[in-house]
């Protein structure tokens, strides 16, 4: 059995490792056009901002140890068009060669772009997208420069955010852009996000919300950003705005969803029987919904890839759905969401409600403490929780694991109210605020 993935970042590699760990009869051929694979993009603002000291452990894997499992790999190569009748890629190096490869079965691991705002003046020099390594790399080289004092970024989510933190310590003037009203205003509700634009604003980032990015002024490099409310100096413009999947090989003749991503079903098959999407390129179930939607984050492709590895293998193995679990730390404030915000979920038709804590981590006597803040979203008649948001400098990402499965497993408010959690000052209050918001919920 032959099976050809194309794409070797995070959902690529899972298939691969699935298939390479557990079915000796499979003969794996990965293709990808980039020069390095599973780089953690996650990490870019850290190694910018210099709160790491070298971007080498961002990989966590490389070409060699797929190919000492026996797999074929073929880096900085691109597939230019798929025969699916047929069953055969066709693919060019860099030098220009070509070749093709047969399969038996196909893994669609082809992730996601970033979105083009496609303005005027995008083409000056100093404009950059970040999403690859090489966008990384040319972002921390342009911020190094001493001419580079000025650094526009479009886009408050969460790319947004992290490397706009990661500007202001490489001790730059920083100014952040979005339409919506808030920072992170795709995740979490304001009662969350009007802490964090408060930070942001102390720490010394412009921010520039209900703004509309409309063009990008310079002579060679860019040297002012024009928006509908004026235009600004800067020296560097970094887009982070959003991504959309990259469909662009099979868009002619597999089903999409509504937003161009490939449909799958449980087992992450395509409308082709041969053919499986994984990862960015391909919609995903979600439990908070309960219908199919499109989340890129790198987790989910690593499940996604996995439930496709054994599905080729011949193992039938279905995907259990998403909730989209996510955080964020920026200045040691730390916030952390699954599910559904009550933005998102009205917005989506659920009719909802919420209920909030607020409260010290640790008892009063407790030297080391800080106020943490939740809210529980869940719907008014089922009253099953479709979403959760908590906030705090502590580190309280645990926390989200648990309502995570709670959303999958359709737990209800009231099911929370009496949990059985643990008690102990060096961690929590015995009235926590997680059993304290099941309490105060209507």
């Amino acid at each position: 059995m032959k099976t050809v993935i194309v794409g070797a970042n995070h959902g690529g590699i899972a298939a691969t490792n699935t298939l390479l760990d557990h079915y000796p009869d499979q003969q794996v051929v990965m293709i990808d056009q980039n020069t390095n694979i599973s780089y953690l993009g996650c990490g870019t603002a850290l190694w910018v901002g210099r709160q790491i000291d070298s971007y080498q452990d961002l990989f966590y894997t490389k070409k060699e140890d797929f190919e000492k499992k026996g797999a074929s790999v073929h880096m900085e190569t691109t597939v230019k068009k798929i025969d699916f009748e047929r069953k055969v890629v066709f693919c060019e190096k860099k030098d220009g060669r070509t070749f093709e490869e047969s399969y038996d079965k196909l893994i669609l691991a082809t992730g996601s772009l970033p979105i083009d705002p496609n303005l005027p003046g995008q083409n000056l020099e100093r404009i950059s997208f970040l999403k690859l390594f090489q966008d990384g790399q040319n972002v921390d080289r342009l911020i190094g420069r001493m001419d580079v004092k000025h650094v526009s970024v479009i886009g408050a989510g969460y790319i947004g955010v992290e490397i706009a933190e990661a500007a202001i310590r490489r001790g730059k003037k920083v100014k952040l852009f979005d339409i919506a009203d808030t920072s992170l205003a795709g995740y979490y509700d304001e009662w969350f996000t009007k802490d964090m634009d408060r930070l942001l604003g102390e720490k010394g980032i412009e921010t520039h919300f209900k703004e509309r990015v409309l063009a990008f002024l310079g002579t060679t490099f860019v040297e002012r950003i024009v928006t509908d409310h004026g235009d600004y100096k800067t020296d560097l413009v970094i887009s982070a705005i959003g991504f959309r999947p990259n469909t662009v090989l099979g868009m002619d003749h597999l089903k999409l969803f509504k937003n161009g991503a490939y449909c799958v079903d449980c087992h992450q098959q395509t409308s082709d029987p041969d053919v499986y999407a994984v990862g960015d390129c391909a919609a995903i179930y979600s439990n908070a919904l309960k219908k199919k939607t499109y989340i890129a984050l790198a987790t989910n492709a690593v499940r996604s890839g996995i439930v496709a590895g054994h599905n080729v293998g011949g193992t039938a193995l279905e995907e259990t759905g998403v909730q989209g679990s996510n955080g964020i730390s920026v200045f040691g404030y730390h916030m952390v969401s699954t599910g559904l915000s009550v933005k998102a979920a009205q917005k989506s038709g659920l009719d909802v409600i919420y209920t909030d804590f607020e409260d010290w981590q640790r008892p009063g006597f407790m030297k080391k403490n800080a106020k943490v803040k939740v809210r529980i979203v869940y719907e008014k008649d089922s009253r099953r929780i479709v979403g959760a948001q908590m906030a705090s400098t502590e580190d309280i990402s645990m926390g989200i694991h648990m309502f995570s499965l709670a959303i999958e497993q359709e737990v209800t408010i009231d099911q929370l109210k009496l949990l059985d959690l643990f008690f102990l000052p060096h961690f929590n209050q015995p009235y926590n605020y997680i059993t304290m918001a099941a309490l105060s919920a209507k």
